[in-house]
């Protein structure tokens, strides 16, 4: 593929043999057409008042019509600006090379073909001179840059959106670290790379997936795997779905926090305990996730909110959850409700 010099080389190397074959001998002339013919861009040429004298073939696929000998301009239908604004084709770069006598280049246009569609292009018109300095026409090459404007637009498309979720992920952290609490510095900091590896998970899946959505099951899996030894006890029930940044990283905050807990004082601390994760999607609770625990050590409600019941609570609350706890003496419930669309 051409970059934006190659093309305007191109444009100046064709403007030149223009230039050498004015007033040369019929075979010149065909010699130069048969050039023009075999270039795979559309280029064509006028008279110094700016009727087209010669088009090649490439501008017939180009233009998406035919043009005529006589045509004034330029070989396209219709003509925009980039804002879309139209562009008439006596104000157009082909016009004004011939009515100012010069070049010109780095511009851009928008040409409509009659059947409704469009292709950005980058024109390279040159005037042409006989040997006295006279004009006497212009060599005009059209080059379709659809394709990278494309591109260009997919890449400021992306970088507006990893600015969107590095904002958001800086958000989630600063949050996490002001509802991360701990009595001493040593236990702060586990729970806080808890919890952040938590977060480098979501990460992972969103990139792997081209950034359509993270993977629930896989979530949930991805936050287990360090108690894989009790994979056996361990039921995840539920139709996968994919889910949002901020669900997603809610999500595996939560069930890192609460596989934590339930590693320390719960079902996942003795061989004789089982934990169930199920989750549906339904009209009053677009999602519903269910912690389930039984099996393990009888327990009893707290007397006092513990740290990661805290930071559960808060990353939950920040998309409009809801969290209910039922602290059986057979193993905690804990229930998450929220909207799958939350963003």
């Amino acid at each position: 593929m051409f970059g934006h010099s190659d093309e305007a080389a191109v444009g100046e190397i064709v403007a030149r043999h223009a230039i050498l074959r004015n007033g040369a001998g019929k075979e010149s002339e065909r010699r130069f057409r048969d050039l023009l013919q075999a270039l795979p861009a559309a280029i064509y040429t006028t008279d110094a008042e700016g009727r087209i004298t010669f088009f090649n073939r490439a501008c017939i696929d180009f233009a998406g019509r035919t043009p005529k000998i006589g045509e004034m301009w330029c070989v396209t239908w219709k003509l925009y600006l980039p804002d879309g604004t139209p562009l008439p084709h006596d104000e157009c770069p082909m016009a004004i090379a011939l009515k100012e006598n010069r070049p010109v280049r780095d511009a851009e246009a928008v040409a409509e073909r009659p059947d409704g569609s469009r292709i950005c292009f980058m024109p390279y018109p040159t005037p042409l001179r006989d040997e006295g300095g006279r004009l006497v026409g212009a060599v005009n090459m059209l080059v379709d840059i659809t394709a990278r404007k494309q591109i260009e637009q997919r890449m400021m498309l992306l970088t507006s959106e990893v600015d969107h979720r590095s904002n958001n992920l800086l958000a989630v952290i600063q949050a996490m670290l002001r509802l991360t609490k701990a009595d001493t510095a040593k236990e702060f900091q586990a729970a806080f790379q808890g919890r952040l590896s938590a977060l480098a998970n979501v990460q992972r899946l969103f990139s792997a997936s081209r950034w359509t959505g993270a993977s629930l099951r896989t979530i949930v899996e991805e936050e287990l795997r360090p108690y894989a030894s009790a994979d056996e006890r361990i039921s995840i029930i539920g139709d996968d779905i994919r889910l949002p940044a901020a669900l997603a990283q809610a999500i595996a905050v939560a069930v890192h926090e609460l596989a934590t807990n339930a590693a320390k004082y719960g079902s996942l601390s003795t061989p004789s305990g089982r934990l169930e994760i199920r989750w549906e999607t339904g009209t009053d609770a677009p999602l519903m996730l269910r912690w389930s625990e039984s099996g393990g050590p009888r327990i009893k409600e707290p007397t006092r909110k513990g740290f990661g019941v805290g930071a559960v609570d808060g990353v939950i609350g920040t998309l409009r959850g809801r969290v209910t706890r039922r602290w059986r003496p057979e193993g905690l419930v804990c229930e998450l409700s929220f909207s799958v669309t939350a963003a």
